[in-house]
């Protein structure tokens, strides 16, 4: 999301660059008026759709920029039996957690709700392994989910027993 303004301004300057070749291009006015209004159009019709993207599921086979990461922290998971399987995930050394969507496969959403009932029983939390891995459909059950235990609670070191100087000792 931080790169949105980079990408949106990087197809304004696009546009821009279209509409002045529009411009100064040789070519009758209607068809220059016809290249600048349809650039100037392109720039909110840009925004709008950068910013619809946000509330939208990535597909799993759309990840590319993180395709390599290691672990991903399950947050939550809507099925959409027959359809989807949508997946709330925090990726390794991120804060933001990502919306994805995972194709449908009913061995990957029994395993999922199991393994999410279990570590619910467990306290701990869900952990996908490579989640974005390329595999065909019909491997997607073999998911590596590793449920991993909440961490345990610090534990106090023994009051030490005090120490009184006795002046009649000649040890501190």
């Amino acid at each position: 999301m931080d790169n949105l303004i980079w990408v949106f301004a990087f197809s304004t300057g696009v546009a821009a660059a279209l509409a002045s070749l529009a411009i100064w291009a040789p070519r009758l006015p209607w068809a220059r008026i016809t290249a600048v209004v349809a650039a100037t159009a392109l720039i909110p019709i840009s925004y709008i759709q950068f910013v619809e993207f946000l509330s939208r599921p990535k597909p799993q086979s759309m990840e590319w920029m993180q395709r390599n990461v290691e672990a991903a922290e399950v947050l939550g998971v809507s099925l959409a039996e027959g359809e989807a399987i949508y997946m709330w995930l925090r990726l390794n050394g991120e804060l933001e957690p990502r919306y994805y969507k995972f194709p449908w496969n009913l061995r990957l959403a029994e395993q999922l709700e199991e393994d999410i009932d279990t570590a619910m029983q467990k306290q701990g939390k869900l952990v996908l392994r490579n989640p974005f891995e390329n595999r065909r459909p019909s491997e997607f059950g073999d998911l590596n989910v590793e449920i991993v235990p909440p961490p345990l609670p610090p534990t106090k070191a023994p009051p030490s027993v005090p120490r009184f100087y006795n002046p009649r000792d000649r040890k501190i």
